[in-house]
């Protein structure tokens, strides 16, 4: 059998997307996205556990939305896992996980309409990987039947 990779989140954003380029001309923006988990501990106190996730946004879809990325947006994200490993200038070794994001909607804005969105804050809209710039089709919110579980 086959192996999978394959990341599904919903939260919110932390900062605002940084948009850089490669040395090749391609667009790649960075999100940082928060998940949390409620629940109640042993004692019945109930807490609150946040996860961060790097997300990764390449070519048309990181040109086409990171304008609309900004801090306490809430999104949804497909993608994949990736580990990278580097050494810095200073010689040290580096690592990092990541999600390299295939498909992001947008699901909302934080508290209330964002003027900068190309229509009402309640649409959805879908940009995958290999989607034009300008394709900015309004979608559903993912169903349960998106869900591969």
């Amino acid at each position: 059998m086959g192996s999978v990779n394959k990341a599904i989140l919903v939260g919110n954003l932390g900062r605002d997307a940084e948009m850089r380029f490669t040395a090749g001309g391609t667009p790649v923006a960075t999100v940082s996205l928060a998940t949390t988990e409620r629940f109640t501990d042993r004692e019945g106190q109930k807490r609150e556990d946040t996860q961060w996730h790097r997300i990764v946004i390449w070519g048309k879809t990181a040109e086409s939305l990171h304008e609309y990325l900004t801090k306490g947006k809430q999104i949804y994200v497909e993608g994949r896992i990736q580990t990278r490993e580097w050494t810095d200038k200073e010689g040290k070794q580096n690592k990092t996980t990541e999600i390299r994001a295939d498909r992001i909607v947008l699901l909302g804005s934080a508290g209330g309409s964002d003027s900068r969105a190309p229509r009402a804050s309640r649409e959805r809209y879908a940009a995958d990987a290999d989607t034009a710039a300008t394709d900015t089709t309004p979608v559903d919110a993912p169903h349960d039947d998106d869900i591969p579980f």
